[in-house]
């Protein structure tokens, strides 16, 4: 359980390689440093049981002040190194989720609410937040206490086996909690984003829950969530409560041996009394040291955790692109089916089974079917969003897993219930980063009468929209999305009922330019709409 987080832990550290080499060594100085505090002051105590202040004096105490400073000037250059991995993590965790989300296999997000695993990059912010401590203070109070039993062995020899007797319990405390804690810490993890979940579900549907309202099922359900986030949340405290004992244990024999044998130390006179005093004030350095360590556990734990939930979208299966052909026709592309099946993955159910049949270029083509029949999914094994399972399937008489898929996307218009509209410009939704000259803009906007809409808007086509187009009359969100797939004139068209919400002189006209023989494209739609089964020169129908 324990071995994965640590690793993704390892492989954070190593791409920050050099700038931890500089924290660490300014670690090792500062506990070297720190050190200076209780030699200085054994030899502060020399000088005064002479009787005379002297110069030698002045000098150890400027010693002592110098080392105060130093430590201060290094903790600052610690704090600054780590502000630029915390920068550089938030910005990599960033982009790794705007690269991933896109490029996660499309037939993996089907078991999967993607928003929900969006919520994980705010571990990126846990992460910032834990590694400093982890970087500085851990490093340094192991330093500390590494040191500091070092110096207490030039007293005695016996500080060595106390030393090791030590780190030998702190081993066995280790080895005896710390799977078990990061486990929990895991379940209370993932209890918690299933709460944030429904949250988001309720929010989601609040329209719903406003209305359905009199049984408080929102509130029943969010009860049961925090109640089991709460259980696992007690579970994970529980483990950290045994290990705060085991610490706090630990520190007391820590500290009861050193002292102890420092006394007798004393009484033996193998020690003096500055040497004494500058043991407990070791002893004191260590013992605070182990505190940190203490109270630092959790911090540890929310790190590793953080790194498994962010993991978990970096581990998911990525699209292939091993083709490299391009599509290069300058007209409708041709789609032949030999016997393809479609089979999701775990499941026994063939979605699609032993499917074969030819669509000629430009040829205009009605997919029809009962509800469950398949012709989403074909849909979107055709656009190249889903792999088939057993048989063959040409575009232009090329598998389609031979053409680069980015290439393959840029001469196809897929539009789907999916393809929804994001917060940001009109002109954004409809161009998508590309670049088009504004003429060819300005006539896909006439065609579909977008352009009487816009005259209306504030800023035009630079109007901002809502996620989803929300406050948008459903026919103007779906002549965007038609918009999109048309503006670079693809040279397939797979559509799924995209002009559901027009009105039918609207549909009609739109048809009528989009089956014409001056329209060089294969469409192929999925609609219950009669003009299409008018228009189009044939239906396949997957009932048979």
């Amino acid at each position: 359980m324990i071995t994965k987080p640590t690793k993704r832990f390892w492989n954070l550290l190593i791409k920050y390689k050099s700038i931890l080499k500089q924290i660490y060594l300014y670690a090792f100085f500062i506990g070297i440093i720190n050190l200076t505090l209780p030699v200085g002051i054994q030899a502060i105590i020399n000088y005064l049981q002479t009787g005379e202040l002297t110069s030698a004096w002045m000098i150890l105490v400027g010693f002592v002040l110098i080392g105060i400073l130093l430590t201060g000037i290094l903790q600052v250059l610690q704090l600054r190194l780590v502000e630029n991995i915390q920068q550089d993590l938030f910005a990599r965790s960033a982009f790794e989720f705007a690269f991933r989300m896109p490029k996660i296999a499309f037939v993996k997000l089907d078991t999967i609410h993607a928003p929900e695993l969006v919520n994980r990059f705010f571990d990126t912010l846990t992460l910032q937040k834990g590694l400093p401590k982890i970087l500085i203070d851990f490093s340094l109070a192991l330093f500390q206490i590494f040191f500091g039993l070092i110096l207490l062995t030039i007293y005695s020899s016996y500080f060595v086996i106390l030393g090791m007797v030590l780190a030998a319990i702190l081993w066995i405390i280790y080895k005896l909690t710390a799977t078990k804690g990061l486990s929990t810490s895991l379940q209370e993890s993932m209890e918690k984003y299933k709460l944030a979940h429904w949250l988001e579900e309720v929010a989601r549907v609040n329209a719903s829950f406003k209305i359905f309202n009199k049984d408080r099922l929102h509130l029943k359900l969010a009860d049961d969530a925090v109640a089991t986030y709460l259980t696992a949340r007690h579970k994970h405290f529980k483990v950290l409560l045994n290990q705060y004992w085991l610490f706090i244990g630990f520190k007391l024999t820590i500290a009861a041996g050193l002292l102890i044998l420092g006394s007798i130390l004393v009484f033996q006179e193998k020690i003096n009394l500055g040497q004494f005093v500058a043991a407990e004030i070791i002893i004191i350095l260590i013992i605070n040291s182990i505190e940190k360590v203490i109270r630092l556990v959790e911090t540890i734990y929310d790190v590793l955790t953080g790194l498994e939930k962010i993991g978990y979208i970096t581990d998911l299966e990525l699209d292939t692109n091993n083709g490299t052909t391009a599509v290069k026709n300058t007209t409708g592309l041709s789609v032949s089916a030999k016997s393809i099946c479609v089979r999701f993955p775990k499941e026994d159910k063939t979605v699609i089974d032993n499917l074969s049949f030819e669509i000629k270029p430009n040829e205009k083509v009605v997919l029809q079917g009962k509800s469950g029949s398949g012709k989403s999914v074909l849909t979107k094994v055709l656009s190249g969003l889903y792999t088939i399972s057993k048989g063959e399937l040409l575009i232009n008489d090329v598998p389609i897993s031979h053409y680069d898929r980015d290439n393959y996307f840029g001469s196809i218009g897929v539009n789907l219930p999916t393809n929804q509209l994001f917060e940001g410009s009109i002109k954004d939704n409809i161009l998508m980063g590309r670049e088009f000259d504004e003429t060819e803009v300005s006539e896909i906007l006439h065609f579909l009468k977008l352009d009487s809409f816009l005259n209306y808007q504030p800023h035009g086509i630079n109007t901002i929209i809502d996620s989803g187009g929300r406050r948008l009359p459903r026919g103007i969100i779906q002549k965007i999305q038609v918009a999109r797939i048309l503006i670079h004139q693809p040279k397939l068209l797979l559509l799924e009922e995209p002009l559901q919400f027009l009105e039918e002189s609207e549909k009609i006209r739109i048809i009528d330019y989009l089956t014409s023989d001056s329209y060089k494209a294969t469409i192929i739609v999925v609609s219950d709409f009669y003009y299409w089964q008018k228009k189009c020169q044939r239906t396949i129908d997957l009932n048979s």
